[in-house]
């Protein structure tokens, strides 16, 4: 009954934070389906509880999951190694068994829940909840009764094939993010199944387990979030400033660029790579700076310093003002013209996160 209690509980706490979730004012993505997909690796001890916790036994557990906003994720596990069963009533004082077993967790973050999405948040909590299975060969028994006494007791007659037992399993983490990357994890799970000890277990039907975990998480290319109204908002921008110019009119902005101009060319989140508008005020740039060849002029990288670790938006910083540099030195702009600056990640320099993915051009 406790067992149906805690789920419930469970379900119902999962339910609350849901809607919770959707009253939040600020909406996250993941931008590309290839971001923020991590690896678990850990170990640690479990018990079933079978009329009484049993001995202690270990485990390990490798898992596979993404996360899909800063509040939920998903992932895979695989774990087992071996089960301890311990029935002195019976006479049956110790058995062993090995078992695999596997998780299907909805993860959900509770702190970025109720506290909002913090990038550099070092503690978090969160908690899980999904189906659990394990499979492990059937165990046989005969029991006998003692006619005088009235002593039970129990002798193991063989194993049966592999079988699946399928139940449901919970529980809550406490995460240490050690970068965008790395995090140390803390994990204790309950899980209700049927016993893989088949019908030498009492609670043959409906056994607990109680399973506490240490181990560490590895975010591939580290976390990548961007917000859901910056995305909206710079397709329209782009819609509204971004066009075809036709062959006349870009010669007669030529004619009015000013030495001195400044110019924007925005990129992508987590790109370098100049896109085809970026290219045509690369190209006027151009012109303008070789219509000037005594004017030197500075190229400057920036990131959005709301997305990425520190060390990440340098490098990308450097590599958007490299990819402007050689684009116009393509054009035939002198190198001697030029000068690069990689100013890492921005906050806000134009009022949106998303306009800080930029490289601006000006005469010094």
């Amino acid at each position: 009954m406790k067992y149906k209690f805690l789920t419930l509980s469970l379900l119902l706490a999962g339910a609350c934070a849901t809607m919770n979730a959707q009253s939040t004012k600020d909406n996250y993505y993941t931008p590309k389906w290839s971001d923020n997909i991590f690896i678990s690796v850990g170990g640690g001890i479990h018990s079933i509880n079978n009329d009484g916790f049993n001995k202690i036994a270990p485990h390990f557990s490798i898992s596979l999951g993404k996360l899909i906003t800063p509040t939920w994720g998903v992932r895979a596990q695989v774990n087992g190694l071996t089960q301890h069963l311990c029935m002195q009533d019976v006479q049956y004082y110790k058995h062993n068994k090995n078992f695999i077993g596997g998780n299907i967790d909805a993860m959900i973050n509770l702190s970025t829940l109720f506290a909002g999405a913090n990038p550099s948040r070092f503690f978090e909590v969160y908690g899980f909840i999904g189906p659990t299975i394990s499979v492990a060969k059937s165990q046989n028994a005969k029991y006998t009764i003692d006619a005088t006494t009235g002593k039970q007791s129990v002798a193991v007659t063989g194993d049966d094939d592999l079988k699946a037992r399928i139940g449901a399993s919970a529980g809550l983490g406490l995460k240490f993010n050690i970068n965008s990357k790395w995090a140390i994890d803390v994990e204790a799970r309950g899980a209700i199944a049927p016993s893989i000890f088949g019908n030498i277990s009492d609670h043959r039907k409906a056994e607990g387990t109680g399973m506490l975990t240490a181990g560490v998480s590895y975010i591939f290319g580290g976390k990548k979030f961007a917000k859901v109204e910056d995305r909206v908002v710079e397709k329209e921008v782009i819609k509204e400033v971004v066009r075809e110019v036709p062959k006349e009119v870009v010669k007669e902005v030529v004619k009015e660029v000013p030495s001195a101009a400044e110019v924007a060319i925005f990129f992508k989140i987590g790109k370098a790579k100049i896109s085809p508008e970026g290219m045509v005020n690369v190209q006027l740039m151009a012109k303008a700076m070789k219509a000037n060849p005594n004017t030197k002029y500075k190229i400057a990288g920036f990131a959005d310093k709301a997305t990425g670790s520190a060390s990440f938006n340098q490098t990308l910083s450097e590599k958007r003002a490299q990819a402007v540099y050689d684009a116009l030195v393509a054009e035939g702009v002198k190198e001697s013209q030029l000068e690069k600056v990689a100013m890492g990640g921005t906050d806000n320099m134009f009022g949106k996160n998303y306009l800080n993915r930029v490289v601006i051009l000006e005469a010094k």
